[in-house]
C-alpha cells in the first residue's frame, strides 16, 4: 500500500501548528533584547547597589547584532547604555568605580556589537552573491524545461544533498527535435567542480546530438564520445574511471510510444492516467557512458507504450537510495502506486516532500527528477 501521507498538499493540521511554533520563536528572538534592557532595569531597582545588572546589559546588544540592522543595534546599544546611566543618577552611585567601570563595559560591548553587525552584514552580502551566481550557473548549465515541449507537459526539479549548493552531478534536458521530443536524465560519478564540467559536456552534446542524429542510439554514442574526449583532458583517477549513468528517452509526435536507451540508470516509470504503474526495465541495459571501452555491448532502444494521460517519471539515485533511519531504501515504484496526480508539476512536488518525510529531511545525495505527461 502506499504512504498515506504522499498527498498533492501537506496537512494543514499538521502544518499549521509548526508554522505558529516558527513565528513565536522568531517574535521571541526579536524581542530578547529589549526583555534583557527592562530585565536588568527591575533588577537593579530591586536589588541591592552591590549587585549588577551589567551581564543582561551588555547581552542586549550582543543578541541585537547578528539579528537587527545597523541601526537596531546602534539604538539597541544606546537603549543599553542610557538605561544604565539613568539608574545609577537615580540611585546616586553615577560617580562610583564600580559605576563607571560598569558604564565602559557596557559602552565597549555596544561598540564591539556594532562591528559585529557590520561584519555579519557585509559576510551575508558577499553569500547572497554567492547564491545569486550560483542560480545564475545553474540556469546557464541545468535549465528548467519549458513546461510544454512539443505537445508534452514537463516539470523538472533539482535537489543538491549539500547544503546551499545549487547544481552537482545530476543532469536532465528536454530537446525537441524532427524525430519526436527527446531528454536524457543522468548522473556524474564524483562531485565537485569535476561533475558540473561533466554535466555541462553531457548536456552540451546531448542538445547537438538530439537535433542531428536520426536514431537515440546514435545521441547515445555522441555522448559516448563527448565523454570520452572530456576524459583525456582530466587528470589522475577520473581520467580512467570516470562515468555517468544515463537514461535517454525519444517520444516521436502522435505515436502514442516511448523509446528508451538505458545506460546502467535506474529505469523510469510510468504512470497510468487510472493509478496504475509501470517499471520500465531495461531488458538489455548497457554499460555507462563512459565506460564504453569496457564491452562491445550495442545500444539498443525499446519501445513502450505511453497513452494519453500518462505520465512517465525520470529520477536519479538520490531518490532510490534515500535511506531512512532504519537503513530502509525509498522505494518510488511502491510509494507511487495507486496514486494519481493533476500533473507533472503535482507529482513532483508530492514526491520530494515524501522522500523528505522517509529520509528525516534531507538526503545523502543529489536528486533529480523529470516528468512528462503525454495530454
Amino acid at each position: 500500500m502506499p504512504d498515506p501521507g504522499l498527498g498533492e498538499s501537506p496537512s494543514p493540521a499538521a502544518a499549521e501548528p509548526a508554522t505558529r511554533r516558527i513565528s513565536r520563536a522568531r517574535s521571541f528572538v526579536r524581542a530578547l533584547p529589549a526583555l534583557l534592557i527592562v530585565v536588568g532595569i527591575v533588577y537593579d531597582y530591586l536589588t541591592p547597589s552591590d549587585f549588577t545588572a551589567a551581564p543582561l546589559f551588555t547581552a542586549a546588544p550582543l543578541v541585537a547584532a547578528p539579528l537587527f540592522s545597523l541601526r537596531g543595534t546602534i539604538l539597541t546599544g544606546l537603549g543599553a547604555l542610557v538605561s544604565v546611566l539613568t539608574i545609577h543618577i537615580r540611585l546616586g552611585i553615577a560617580l562610583n568605580v564600580d559605576s563607571v567601570t560598569e558604564l565602559v563595559t557596557v559602552a565597549t560591548v555596544a561598540v564591539l556589537a556594532v562591528l559585529i553587525n557590520i561584519l555579519v552584514r557585509r559576510t551575508d552580502e558577499r553569500l547572497a552573491s554567492a547564491r545569486e551566481i550560483a542560480e545564475a550557473a545553474q540556469r546557464a548549465v541545468l535549465p528548467r524545461p519549458a513546461e510544454r515541449i512539443g505537445g508534452f507537459e514537463f516539470a523538472a526539479r533539482y535537489e543538491a544533498a549539500q547544503a546551499d549548493a545549487f547544481i552537482g552531478g545530476d543532469l536532465y534536458a528536454v530537446q525537441d527535435s524532427p524525430h519526436g521530443v527527446r531528454l536524457v536524465v543522468g548522473d556524474v560519478r564524483g562531485k565537485g567542480m569535476g561533475a558540473v564540467a561533466a554535466v555541462a559536456v553531457v548536456i552540451g552534446s546531448f542538445r547537438e546530438a538530439a537535433e542531428h542524429e536520426s536514431t537515440l542510439e546514435a545521441v547515445a554514442q555522441r555522448l559516448e564520445r563527448a565523454l570520452a574526449r572530456e576524459g583525456t583532458r582530466r587528470d589522475g583517477l577520473d581520467a580512467f574511471e570516470g562515468f555517468t549513468t544515463a537514461v535517454l528517452a525519444e517520444i516521436p509526435h502522435g505515436d502514442g510510444v516511448v523509446r528508451i536507451v538505458s545506460r546502467g540508470h535506474p529505469p523510469p516509470l510510468l504512470l497510468g492516467a487510472d493509478g496504475t504503474l509501470r517499471v520500465l526495465d531495461a531488458a538489455e541495459p548497457a554499460l555507462p557512458l563512459g565506460l564504453g571501452e569496457l564491452g562491445s555491448r550495442p545500444d539498443r532502444a525499446e519501445e513502450a507504450a505511453f497513452p494519453s494521460g500518462a505520465t512517465l517519471l525520470f529520477y536519479t539515485d538520490g531518490l532510490s537510495e534515500a535511506r531512512d533511519g532504519r537503513g530502509e531504501f525509498y522505494d518510488p515504484a511502491a510509494r507511487l502506486a495507486g496514486r494519481v496526480f493533476a500533473g507533472p508539476d503535482a507529482l513532483l512536488a508530492a514526491l520530494t516532500r515524501d522522500v523528505r518525510r522517509h529520509t528525516g529531511g534531507g538526503t545523502t545525495d543529489d536528486l533529480a527528477l523529470l516528468a512528462v505527461r503525454r495530454p
